[in-house]
Order: structure tokens, then C-alpha cells, then sequence
């Protein structure tokens, strides 16, 4: 289903090599807002540590982000070393296919990490992408985002009832 992410978890360090490897991802998209700052532009902790050993690892980055705060945009990507695009319109295709040729890689290859449905995940399924939704790590939202969040909140507890009967 469109509306759904292919996993779902609290934070991007829970997204692992092994994870990436067993799922044959060689790139990530990360959305900025929420995923891998907050409303203050702080990092979570260990979020710049786990950019550094994928990378390492072989793993490529891109950021494609909403937002049209380029300084915004320009902070996270210099710090953790990316390339990135800016008001991307998600969950328009436009940002993912840029990113993804950024990266070189198939979309099959590429986990879309973001903590909205309806930009992230949405945009990502409808490229074909391997949609990753983490949970927000600040309750403090954008005007809009705040509107979206109990919407978002109640298909997310759908799928997790899915996700739960699936496994008995």
C-alpha cells in the first residue's frame, strides 16, 4: 500500500548495516525536519556517528528535504558531509529522482528515510524506493505538519495492527 513504509522504527540508528545489507540498499535519502534534527536544528545524538560508519561502509547519502531554508538544509548536509536538495515538493517524484542520480544507483537500491507519510513514505513507494518511516524525534512541528500528525498517527496505528497479525 502506498500510504505504507516497508519498516518502521524510532530513529535512523536503528537502521543498520545488516539491515541495509540483508535488504540490498547501497543509498539513503534522509529527510531533514524531525528525522535528523529537530525545530532547533540539533542533532540526536549518535545520528553523525551513524552517517560516518555507513559511509565508511560504502553506504551513499543524499538529503532531500521540504523545507526552503536552504541555510537550514545546507547546515545538516555540510555536517555530515552530503549532498542535497531543497524544496523538494514531497512526495513529488522531482527530489527522489534527483538524489537518486546523484547517488547512481537503481531505486530498487535505495531506502528513503523520513519521519512523514505523507511526504516521505508516499514519495518514496511511488518511486519504488525502500520506504524507512522513523518516529519524530521533537513533538515541536511546522504549522502544517502539525495538521498532518494525527492523520498520520492513526494510519500508523493501522499498520502496525497489520504488521502484528501478519506475524501470528
Amino acid at each position: 500500500m502506498l500510504i505504507y513504509p516497508k519498516f518502521y522504527c524510532n530513529n535512523v540508528r536503528e537502521v543498520t548495516l545488516d539491515f541495509l545489507q540483508k535488504n540490498n540498499i547501497k543509498g539513503i535519502i534522509l529527510d531533514v525536519d524531525n528525522t535528523l534534527v529537530d525545530f532547533y536544528k540539533k542533532f540526536e545524538e549518535g545520528t553523525i556517528e551513524w552517517v560516518q560508519n555507513l559511509k565508511q561502509a560504502g553506504i551513499k547519502f543524499c538529503i532531500v528535504s521540504n523545507t526552503n531554508k536552504v541555510e537550514k538544509v545546507t547546515y545538516v548536509a555540510k555536517t555530515l558531509d552530503v549532498p542535497y536538495f531543497y524544496f523538494s515538493k514531497k512526495p513529488l517524484k522531482t527530489g527522489f529522482l534527483k538524489a537518486k542520480k546523484e547517488m547512481g544507483l537503481e531505486s530498487k537500491n535505495i531506502a528513503a528515510i523520513g519521519d512523514q507519510i505523507m511526504t516521505d513514505v508516499i514519495g518514496a513507494n511511488r518511486c519504488k524506493m525502500f520506504s524507512i518511516l522513523v518516529k519524530p524525534i521533537a513533538e515541536k512541528d511546522i504549522f502544517i505538519t502539525k495538521i498532518k500528525r494525527p492523520i498520520e498517527n492513526k494510519i500508523i496505528d493501522k499498520y502496525l495492527k497489520k504488521i502484528k497479525k501478519e506475524k501470528v
